[in-house]
């Protein structure tokens, strides 16, 4: 490698140390492999090749991260967009910022404290990146709170919309407002007194908190008290709507006005707000686990009581009352973020959603019914299967409709007397999914149904226990994977009884079989019956399921044993022809870009010649258009209205385009701690599609970033006499414009033309 003067046998690190390995060590991964070894599936990692360390190579995990939060905070802080948008954008940042000091911060807190002095592979310890984080998240601080306090807070008012306080209301407004206290929330709280008799009480994460100071009016002793404002009321409530005006009035706000009601005899010192966040990144051993079930969910009761992370508290609040919290809740000042005002800003969302003020939203968007299905409006309507049967079709969600779609390829094959079986991995869903009912239906109506559910979906644990378990009772053949790796692919296959023998249907889709998010997510989808793709996924859900030595597919690249080697092979095939002086192209659209062995082979593709576009929404640790490293290698990230998710990998292949999609990105985690698979798409309409999708990417000037050889984003702006061009815009208007019946052969709607790649 260029510039590297390292022996690979004598790396000062860990290159897979960064959170899948907090201990320094690699005896969870060797762990791993003695799993996968029993299951022919041993990884293909091979960390010895790697020729390159440090900042000259590589950003920091934690930090891109948080330079991916700061472009989301810039959709709030963005004028163009509508003003109850930016408002939820700042609910988004918040609700981030929460998660990421579960998983991240959680995660180096937990090095640190087992002594972890093992370099991250961009050259820094625990303890170091943890000071970075805390500035830059201070800093993140400061503006999403001006953003939201200085700037938005008074456009809403002049848009009618006034977020009062107490001491603001009318003598008839402090009425209803006391008597939504009286039969809303004073029924439902226990304010909790510490004493002797009374230890200090658990606080549970996420949850906003008064800690109350007070004085016995005859002894003059002080107490402390706490009260706990309920999550299962609304952060908001509607004090008033007038005409065009909308007064609302906080709960927290309301209850510390009314707190005298808990205390009656006792006088207020003081009551201020403070929040604790915690620690998710809880360790567990699967290898030596009897029941993977029992062990997420006594994973879930410790997380509940685990370490605290992050406490945020008024800045108002006296001293006394700081230093006592400090010590019952075991926080340092490092770990501790004063603020002016309200906490907890995740809420924010719910503004978005007040009733009118459509003026000041995204114009409602409803996903279009998918061209295959279309010409069902005027004649009879033919099942999935017999549209399947004309050829294989991508869906593209959530421009595409997932309810007339993939769920309905699911309820389909659970009503369908010819279905016999239906397998699918579950990752996450929502409470009440649709998806599950059929398969519950389809296993009631003696189907043979199979599902295999990954208990450890990051926060989707306790939802997916009680899926599984519903499954179960039903008679779902439910399966949990494997010890030490997630299940983290999106497959289904039906097989249907024909005239001419068994056929399987199959869907592989980018995003989770959830139908909540997939109105918000960016996701692909893929149809079809090809005898070589479903016979791949057969063989997918028989590893999973049971023991495969020697699993050989047809097209797929599955991973944690063949994909990391396949892409790396690609990526030569690339090299190859910029050395020959041929043309060589490579497009990678993913969420994240992480895995050093990938990143060091883009950088020797770059030095060869290879024209790369990387289209990463969030963490990228590759450092781009650095001279004499990656000249050619561009860093592309979309942030809009809807969340980009889906991967789509292209390589020119000597003029022979290929296309990949899937779940997968290009992550250690995801080569090889994951059961994940690409799909190669073949048909050249579908290629045709991807195309257009990956170059409108290329070319938009309202929502893309690029980044910079430091590290640093900067939105790409239009330039004088150009047209706009928004991914999201482009993508909502075309679907709306493919009116027209299409033949067959062209199983999606396609543009007269399109860009080149």
């Amino acid at each position: 490698m260029p510039g590297s003067s390292l022996s690979p046998d004598k790396l000062p690190f860990d290159p897979l140390l960064n959170r899948d390995n907090a201990k320094g060590n690699k005896t969870a991964n060797y762990k791993k492999n003695e799993v996968l070894k029993k299951k022919g599936m041993e990884i293909d990692t091979r960390p010895s090749e790697l020729q390159i360390f440090g900042k000259d190579y590589f950003l920091n995990y934690e930090l891109s991260w948080l330079n991916f939060n700061w472009r989301v905070l810039a959709e709030a802080e963005n004028e163009s967009v509508p003003l109850l948008e930016r408002v939820k954008f700042i609910g988004i940042v918040c609700s981030n910022l929460d998660e990421f000091f579960q998983k991240r911060v959680g995660g180096l807190k937990r090095q640190l404290h087992a002594g972890v002095t093992a370099l991250s592979i961009d050259g820094h310890t625990p303890e170091e990146q943890l000071k970075k984080i805390r500035s830059s998240v201070r800093k993140m601080i400061k503006s999403y709170r001006n953003c939201y306090f200085n700037d938005l807070l008074p456009q809403l008012r002049k848009e009618g919309i006034f977020i009062r306080e107490y001491h603001e209301l009318s003598d008839e407004l402090k009425e209803k407002a006391d008597h939504y206290f009286e039969s809303q929330l004073y029924p439902i709280i226990t304010p909790l007194a510490v004493d002797e008799a009374h230890p200090f009480p658990f606080i549970s994460n996420k949850s906003r908190s008064l800690a109350v100071k007070l004085e016995h009016p005859d002894t003059g002793e002080e107490h402390f008290a706490r009260i706990k404002i309920p999550a299962n009321r609304p952060r908001w409530i509607e004090i008033e709507r007038s005409g065009e005006q909308l007064s609302l009035l906080s709960i927290s706000d309301l209850i510390k006005n009314k707190i005298h009601s808990f205390f009656p005899g006792m006088k207020i010192l003081s009551a201020h707000i403070f929040r604790v966040t915690r620690n998710a990144d809880i360790e567990r051993n699967e290898e030596e686990a009897d029941d993977l079930l029992e062990l997420i969910e006594e994973e879930l009761r410790e997380r509940r009581f685990a370490k605290i992370v992050r406490l945020e508290i008024d800045e108002k609040t006296p001293k006394d009352v700081k230093d006592y919290l400090f010590r019952q809740l075991g926080v340092s000042k490092s770990d501790t973020y004063e603020m002016d005002g309200p906490l907890g800003l995740a809420d924010a969302t719910q503004l978005c959603s007040v009733e009118g003020f459509s003026h000041l939203k995204f114009a409602p968007w409803t996903p279009a019914l998918h061209p295959v299905f279309r010409h069902e409006i005027e004649q009879e309507k033919p099942n999935v299967f017999q549209v399947m049967n004309k050829g294989d079709f991508l869906v593209h969600h959530p421009y595409h409709s997932f309810e007339s779609s993939t769920q309905r390829f699911v309820e389909e094959a659970a009503r369908d007397p010819k279905v016999l079986a239906i397998k699918q991995t579950l990752y996450r869903t929502s409470s009440d999914s649709q998806v599950m009912h059929a398969l519950i239906k389809a296993a009631e109506e003696d189907k043979q149904v199979a599902v295999l559910v990954e208990l450890k979906a990051r926060f989707d644990e306790e939802r997916n226990i009680s899926w599984a378990h519903k499954l179960e009772k039903s008679g779902v053949h439910v399966s949990y994977g494997m010890p030490g790796f997630k299940i983290h692919t999106k497959l289904t296959i039906v097989v249907r009884e024909e005239q001419d023998g068994l056929r399987r249907y199959v869907h592989i889709g980018t995003g989770n079989y959830h139908p909540d998010t997939a109105q918000l997510y960016e996701d692909l989808g893929y149809f079809t019956c090809r005898n070589d793709i479903a016979s791949d996924i057969s063989d997918i859900f028989n590893l999973l399921t049971g023991y495969a030595p020697s699993q050989t597919y047809n097209k797929m690249l599955v991973a944690p044993r063949h994909m990391r080697r396949s892409i790396s092979e690609l990526i030569d095939s690339e090299i190859s022809a910029a050395k020959k002086g041929e043309k060589a192209r490579i497009i990678a659209k993913m969420n994240n870009l992480e895995d050093p062995l990938i990143i060091q082979k883009l950088y020797e593709a770059s030095a060869a010649g290879v024209k790369i576009d990387l289209i990463v929404r969030s963490v990228c640790r590759l450092i781009p258009r650095k001279k004499g490293l990656s000249d050619n290698i561009k860093v592309h990230a979309i942030i809009g209205r809807f969340l980009e998710h889906s991967r789509c990998y292209y390589f020119h292949n000597g003029g022979n385009d290929l296309y990949f999609i899937g779940s997968a990105d290009w992550m250690h985690r995801n080569l090889d701690a994951r059961v994940e698979a690409l799909v190669p798409i073949e048909h050249p309409a579908l290629k045709k599609y991807l195309q257009f999708v990956l170059n409108t990417i290329l070319r938009d000037n309202s929502q893309r970033w690029l980044m910079n050889s430091k590290g640093k984003y900067t939105r790409v702006k239009r330039k004088k006499n150009e047209n706009q061009i928004s991914i999201h815009r482009t993508l909502m208007d075309h679907v709306k414009s493919a009116d027209s019946p299409i033949p067959s052969s062209l199983p999606i709607h396609m543009p007269v033309s399109s860009p080149g790649a």
